[in-house]
């Protein structure tokens, strides 16, 4: 149980630097606009997905706090 604790806040600790270091993902998607015959019109949209910095600081602080309770706790 306690390493399964420490697991759990190192995968927490790493998701909140990589959210606090990307801020986002951003993709393209494709989406036909006109089609007349055997022509057709495509756009690319870009579309981003943004991460609040606060959920990057909260879970890397509740990583840390869950890695130093399951030490504490075997103590």
């Amino acid at each position: 149980m306690k390493a399964g604790i420490r697991i759990l806040g190192l995968i927490l600790i790493v998701i909140g630097i990589v959210t606090l270091a990307y801020q986002g993902v951003t993709y393209t998607t494709r989406e036909k606009v006109m089609q007349i015959g055997d022509v057709q019109v495509t756009a690319e949209n870009q579309k981003t997905i943004y991460f609040p910095p606060i959920l990057g600081g909260l879970c890397f602080i509740a990583g840390i706090v869950l890695v130093v309770f399951s030490r504490n706790s075997r103590e």
